[in-house]
């Protein structure tokens, strides 16, 4: 019997995996402009973790969760997003304690949620995101909003919008949780399950709903924005005012509320466009409650996440390719069993010498293998047969303009690395 793949997950073939390397490269050097470091987290995490970190009234923990109980009956869960992991090596580690601080930290990594597959939406999925822990600094709210602007652009998308919002301070939280609820308590009963569960304990969590969206009552349903105090009306501003300097445009949005429970202060989604429509390519935002929540001091944070996949719909719909030109730097067209063995020895000196080079391996005919070298997308063909095995020189041709020079053995390195650079 056929085994096929899971539903919900993909293979990153090899004629693909060279744009996923071009991003994570990218990621990389543009974290490392902004000084951020890698952290790597274990793909499975204690359950109560999520439950804790994420909020047990979320989507996420109530029903998208890949959970399992391990051989000592430890409930365990496949992290369905980065933050929480982030915090708790941080906490465990006590990072807290280092000279250098805020803590500026990023990840790579696959996460896992039990969802209806979709464009864009798979059960696992890979995630970029950035942490800062250690700083209420509104300039690092500014800094992180930067980073992933550069990083999309870096890349060359044009078409994105960010959207902006604050969830204020505890005390705004609480004034909002109950106007909330005196909103949407008269009718909620017209609500789905989910949100008549949420209403007292977590009002927020309906403006989220998927289900009820459309509901008249979450059009007319009370801002955050209104409920601000003085300190968290001060520091939103702060936000949009460095924003504002650094040119980075961007608009207000009072019904933005993200998806996880631990956001409050500055809250943020960066849209992009997905086969023709508009969709959420990155979202983030504040959570300073959330390392003490985890059994660390008080600390603020504030990071972002987003979805590769996404990504890529997005430079689809862009018309960008991350693909190189050529994937060879030369290619090794052999004629005969001799000329195939000093090919193999050329090979590797060439490979030494640092440079991306293969040969054929399947005993083809010259035409065959010129057309694998196409196919490899090869910069040069070197020919080898028995003429050029008695006078210790290869025929090279420049695939780019069909030009063809006679060099020897022993500077074919040196010949190919000068036309190269």
């Amino acid at each position: 019997m056929l085994i096929q793949i899971p539903r919900g997950t993909y293979d990153v073939l090899p004629e693909d995996s060279e744009v996923w390397q071009k991003i994570e490269e990218t990621a990389r050097k543009v974290c490392a402009l902004f000084n951020y470091k890698e952290i790597r987290t274990p793909i499975f995490e204690s359950t109560d973790l999520f439950q804790r970190g994420v909020g047990d009234t979320t989507d996420i923990v109530q029903k998208e969760m890949y959970n399992f109980k391990d051989r000592g009956e430890r409930s365990l869960t496949l992290r369905p997003e980065g933050t929480a992991s982030v915090v708790r090596s941080f906490v465990e580690h006590k990072l807290f304690g280092l000279p250098n601080q805020p803590a500026k930290l990023y990840y790579i990594g696959p996460m896992f949620r039990y969802e209806r597959p979709q464009s864009g939406r798979t059960r696992q999925f890979t995630q970029f995101g950035v942490e800062v822990l250690g700083s209420k600094d509104p300039s690092v709210d500014a800094e992180i909003i930067a980073l992933a602007m550069t990083f999309y652009k870096t890349l060359g998308l044009k078409k994105l919008k960010l959207v902006l919002n604050s969830l204020g301070d505890p005390e705004s939280r609480a004034a909002h949780h109950e106007a909330l609820i005196a909103h949407f308590k008269p009718s909620i009963g017209e609500f789905c399950e989910d949100c008549r569960n949420r209403l007292e304990k977590n009002p927020l969590r309906i403006l989220d709903c998927k289900k009820d969206h459309d509901h008249p009552l979450m059009k007319t349903a009370p801002s955050i924005i209104d409920f601000l105090t003085e300190p968290a009306r001060d520091y939103f501003e702060k936000v949009k005012g460095i924003l504002d300097e650094m040119g980075i445009a961007y608009e207000l949005d009072p019904t933005l509320v993200r998806g996880l429970d631990y956001y409050n202060h500055t809250t943020f989604e960066i849209m992009g466009s997905s086969k023709g429509a508009i969709t959420t390519l990155t979202g983030g935002g504040r959570y300073n409650g959330l390392v003490s929540e985890l059994g660390g001091p008080e600390t603020p944070g504030v990071g972002f996440a987003l979805s590769i996949e996404r990504l890529l719909l997005a430079l689809e719909v862009e018309n960008i390719s991350l693909k190189s030109e050529t994937s060879l730097d030369c290619f090794i067209a052999a004629i005969g069993e001799e000329a195939g063995r000093k090919a193999a020895v050329i090979l590797n000196e060439l490979r030494q010498a640092g440079l991306r080079a293969d040969k054929d391996y399947m005993d083809r005919k010259v035409k065959a293998q010129f057309k694998q070298a196409d196919r490899d997308r090869s910069g040069f063909v070197i020919v080898i047969g028995d003429e050029e095995l008695q006078a210790q020189a290869a025929k090279v041709r420049n695939m780019a303009d069909g030009s063809q020079e006679e060099v020897a053995f022993t500077e074919l390195a040196d010949y190919l690395k000068a036309k190269i650079n």
